[in-house]
C-alpha cells in the first residue's frame, strides 16, 4: 500500500497563485466606499475556480485513482455487497436477458477463426492434451466397472445392435443368393421353384423365416459377446485400449478435427453448434432448476468470502495494486479527456454557482458587479 502523497511546495505555489488571481473583495459590516478595480466578478471567480479544479485533478488523477483503490480494497465485502445483490445481478440481469444477436455473431466468428486458423496445421493434438492427462482419464474410466459394463451393453448387447446386424446379414445373404441363382441357369430356376414350393407348403415366407432364424441366433451371439467382453475387458485392458487409441492420433495436427465439420455458407457446423447451445441456454436460463443452482452457488460463495476485504476477493482474480496501476495508466487518457470536456466543465460551473448563490455566502461577501 502506498502512502498518501503529500502536497508539495509546487502544489502550494500553484494554489497560492490561483487563489491570488481569483481573490475576492471581502467587506466589513460596513462596505467600503471604493472597490478595487482588480476585484473579480462572481462569474470570473467561478471561471478561475473551474480552471483550477480541472488543472488540479489533471495533475492528481493517477495518485487519486490508486488511493481510491487502496481505500476500496480495505473495505469488507459485506459492507457494500450482499448475497441478495449478487442474486439480483445474476437472475434479474444476466439470466433474464437472451444473448444478443451481435454477441452470438461474434462468438461464431471467433470460433471459426480459432478452428480454421492456419496454425492448427502445424500443432499436434498432444499440444491440447498431454499423455499424462490421457493416462489419468483412462485409468479413471477403467476403474468404473458399472459404467464400463453399461457401455459394453450399449454397444454390443442391446436389441438395436442385434436388429441392425440381422438386417445387414440378411441383405448380404439375399443379395448373394439372388446373384448366384441368376448365374446358375437351369439349376437356379429349379432352386427358385423349390423355394416357391416350400413357401406354399409351409405357408411361410422364406425371407421371414431367414430373418427370424438370423435374429434368434444373432441375439444369442451378441449376448455371449457382451458376456465375454465384460469378463475379459479388465480395468487394465480398458485403460490400455484408450491409451493405445490416443497414441494413434496424438501426433495428428489439430486441423484434423476440421474433417468432421462442414464449412459451407448454408451448412456450417459452427452455426449449428452455436444455435444448439443457444437453444439449451435459453431453455435453462429461466428454468427453476438453473435458478435454484445459481442461488445455492451464490450463497456458498458469499458465505466463504463475505468477511474478506474487497482487495482479497480481487486478489483471487489476480487483480492487485500492480494490476490496478497498469489499468490506471491505460485509462488516464480517458480521464484527462473527460476532465477537459464541456459537460464536466458545465457541471463544475453550475456547482460553484449554486455554492455562491447560498444566502449564507452572499451575506458574508460582496462582489464587484459585472
Amino acid at each position: 500500500m502506498t502512502s498518501k502523497p503529500m502536497q508539495t511546495s509546487k502544489d502550494n505555489s500553484i494554489l497560492k497563485t490561483q487563489t491570488a488571481t481569483s481573490h475576492m473583495q471581502v467587506t466589513d459590516t460596513q462596505p467600503h466606499d471604493n472597490v478595487s478595480d482588480t476585484s473579480l466578478t462572481i462569474e470570473r471567480l467561478i471561471e478561475a475556480q473551474v480552471a483550477f479544479t480541472q488543472q488540479w485533478l489533471q495533475q492528481q488523477a493517477e495518485p487519486l485513482a490508486l488511493e481510491a483503490w487502496q481505500w476500496l480494497g480495505a473495505q469488507p465485502l459485506h459492507k457494500y455487497i450482499s448475497a441478495d445483490d449478487l442474486q439480483h445481478l445474476i437472475n434479474d440481469w444476466l439470466l433474464s436477458q437472451p444473448m444478443s444477436d451481435v454477441m452470438r455473431t461474434d462468438i461464431r466468428d471467433i470460433l471459426h477463426t480459432i478452428i480454421y486458423h492456419p496454425i492448427n496445421d502445424n500443432v499436434p493434438l498432444s499440444e491440447l492434451v498431454d499423455d499424462h492427462q490421457i493416462e489419468t482419464l483412462a485409468h479413471y474410466v477403467g476403474r468404473h466397472d458399472e459404467q464400463r459394463n453399461a457401455l459394453i451393453h450399449t454397444l454390443i448387447g442391446n436389441e438395436t445392435f442385434a436388429d441392425l446386424l440381422t438386417q445387414t446379414l440378411y441383405h448380404a445373404i439375399n443379395d448373394f443368393m439372388e446373384s448366384t441363382l441368376d448365374k446358375a441357369g437351369g439349376v437356379g430356376k429349379l432352386m427358385k421353384l423349390g423355394r416357391s414350393s416350400f413357401e406354399k407348403a409351409t405357408n411361410r415366407n422364406l425371407d421371414e423365416k431367414l430373418q427370424t432364424y438370423l435374429h434368434r441366433n444373432i441375439k444369442d451371439l451378441t449376448q455371449r459377446a457382451e458376456t465375454n467382453a465384460q469378463a475379459h475387458l479388465s480395468n487394465e485392458e480398458v485403460a490400455r485400449l484408450l491409451i493405445t487409441g490416443w497414441g494413434r492420433i496424438k501426433d495428428q495436427p489439430i486441423s484434423e478435427m476440421q474433417t468432421y465439420l462442414n464449412d459451407e455458407a448454408d451448412n456450417s457446423s459452427i452455426d449449428h453448434i452455436e444455435a444448439s447451445i443457444q437453444q439449451s441456454y435459453n431453455r435453462l436460463r429461466l428454468s427453476p432448476y438453473l435458478r435454484s443452482l445459481v442461488s445455492a452457488s451464490v450463497d456458498t460463495w458469499y458465505a466463504n468470502h463475505q468477511s474478506d476485504t474487497i482487495a482479497a476477493v480481487a486478489a483471487s482474480l489476480y487483480i492487485d495494486e500492480q494490476a490496478m496501476a497498469q489499468l490506471s495508466t491505460a485509462i488516464l487518457p480517458i480521464v484527462h479527456d473527460a476532465l477537459e470536456s464541456t459537460w464536466l466543465t458545465t457541471h463544475i460551473y453550475n456547482m460553484l454557482q449554486a455554492f455562491y448563490a447560498q444566502p449564507s455566502i452572499k451575506d458574508d461577501f460582496v462582489f464587484k458587479e459585472a
